[in-house]
Order: C-alpha cells, then sequence, then structure tokens
C-alpha cells in the first residue's frame, strides 16, 4: 500500500469516528426525541462551568486503526518477519486508532446549575454551543427517555 492509500485511510477512520459521535448539544434533538412531549420548568442559571465531554469508545476506530496498522506493517519485512510486524502494526493499529476515535470526537461541554422556580436547584451538562450567563433564566426540559436540556 503506498503511503498516499494508507493516508486516505487515515482519513476516512477520521470521518467514520466523527460521524459516529452522537450530539449532547441543546438544540439537535435525536430521532426518538422528535414529536415526543416534553415537560418544561423554568429557572435561573446559578452557575457556568466549562467542562470536557468524553469522546465517542466504539469498535470503529480500533477498526479501522487496526487494518491502517496492519497494512503499513505488510509492507515491513519479508516471510516470518512480514507476518510478525503485520500482526504487530495490526495491534498498534487497533490501540491507537481507539483513543483517536476518543480525542476526535471529544467535545467541549458546560456543566450549567439552575434554580427552578420551584427552589430545586439542578445541574445539566450539554455541549458548549450556547452560551448561558448567570442570571439567566432559562428552560429545562425534560423527555420520557430522561434526556434533559438547557434552553433559552
Amino acid at each position: 500500500m503506498k503511503m498516499s492509500g494508507v493516508a486516505a485511510c487515515i482519513a476516512l477512520a477520521s470521518l467514520l469516528a466523527a460521524g459516529c459521535a452522537s450530539s449532547r448539544s441543546s438544540e439537535v434533538y435525536s430521532r426518538d426525541q422528535a414529536m415526543k412531549a416534553q415537560t418544561v420548568q423554568m429557572g435561573t442559571v446559578q452557575s457556568v462551568k466549562a467542562v470536557k465531554i468524553e469522546g465517542t469508545k466504539s469498535p470503529v476506530g480500533a477498526i479501522a486503526g487496526g487494518a491502517v496498522g496492519g497494512a503499513l506493517g505488510h509492507t515491513i519485512g519479508h516471510g516470518t518477519g512480514r507476518t510478525v510486524a503485520t500482526v504487530l502494526g495490526a495491534v498498534g493499529g487497533a490501540v491507537g486508532g481507539s483513543v483517536a476515535e476518543e480525542e476526535l470526537t471529544k467535545k467541549d461541554g458546560l456543566e450549567i446549575t439552575v434554580k427552578l422556580d420551584e427552589g430545586k436547584v439542578i445541574s445539566v451538562v450539554q455541549e458548549a454551543d450556547v452560551s448561558f450567563q448567570v442570571g439567566d433564566r432559562v428552560r429545562i426540559m425534560k423527555g420520557p427517555d430522561g434526556t434533559t436540556r438547557v434552553s433559552r
């Protein structure tokens, strides 16, 4: 496999890993969440803290990394040495692909603490795609699946 082919495989693996990442945005709904009633409560933002939301941990990164690592290892040596290099390349690629997938799909998030009008205080973590300030009036929306989001 030529280096341009390896680069193409790595790019494809990165796209696949990023495409498998689910959204934790307050503005993105899954198909299962659409057209279902949500409970809405009003409240006031008490604090906002920047956090990291961990990346996806699926087999995609390991499989893609293993394939690329095995292909690269196969280009080394001949006979038994090639076989060993192929196996080691596949194992190393799988580990590296898994780590790369998790890093590529990490998201910046916000931990938003809200005092509900009823007096209860809750905290919600979601993607940092909408900014909130202390004192903002917000809606807390909770779906039947337990998904809770903070919205304006």
